[in-house]
């Protein structure tokens, strides 16, 4: 009896640890954008894009997701029959961006500030969250183009997917 006992704590402390080894590791690095990265939505190159773009990594996929805008790579983690297991998702970092129309620079989503609702649009004319690793440059960019600034879980859902202003809910709550 107490063999099995034993047994059976070493075996849940070896799946415990397996568990946090699991959730310990950090997430895919970003890709680099060649013109070899097709839009998921758009199916165009996504190098031929102007402004912020995205990617994301799905568990088990070693490609991203690649996207002409930010926008896009939002809406991946909000529509029910995209991918769950969303490892990374990658954002134009547009504090350390030299250039608008080619940002080369990337910063991990969740930990972004965006500008929603600003004046400048996404390449192809549709709204845009505007992603910053910096929150005084997204303060900054708001206070020169409108807008305001958010979180990522503050984003709203309507923003990104459209949809009547009333019934407006944050993504956070339906995000894989």
């Amino acid at each position: 009896m107490i063999r099995r006992t034993l047994a059976a704590l070493l075996l849940t402390g070896v799946l415990a640890a397996c568990g946090e080894e699991e959730r310990a590791a950090p997430p895919p690095p970003p890709a680099e954008l060649t013109s070899e990265a097709i839009g998921h939505y758009c199916g165009m190159t996504v190098a031929e894009h102007t402004g912020p773009r995205g990617q994301a990594w799905v568990a088990g996929i070693d490609q991203p997701y690649w996207f002409s805008s930010v926008r896009d790579a939002i809406a991946f983690t909000m529509l029910p029959e995209e991918p769950d297991a969303i490892a990374a998702i990658w954002v134009s970092d547009m504090a350390k961006a030299e250039d608008w129309d080619n940002p080369r620079v990337w910063v991990e989503a969740r930990q972004a500030h965006f500008v929603i609702d600003s004046d400048r649009a996404a390449s192809m004319g549709q709204k845009e969250a505007i992603p910053f690793s910096d929150p005084v440059a997204a303060s900054d960019f708001a206070q020169r183009h409108g807008g305001r600034v958010v979180s990522f879980d503050q984003i709203p859902r309507n923003y990104i997917l459209g949809g009547d202003e009333a019934s407006a809910a944050t993504h956070g709550s339906g995000m894989h």
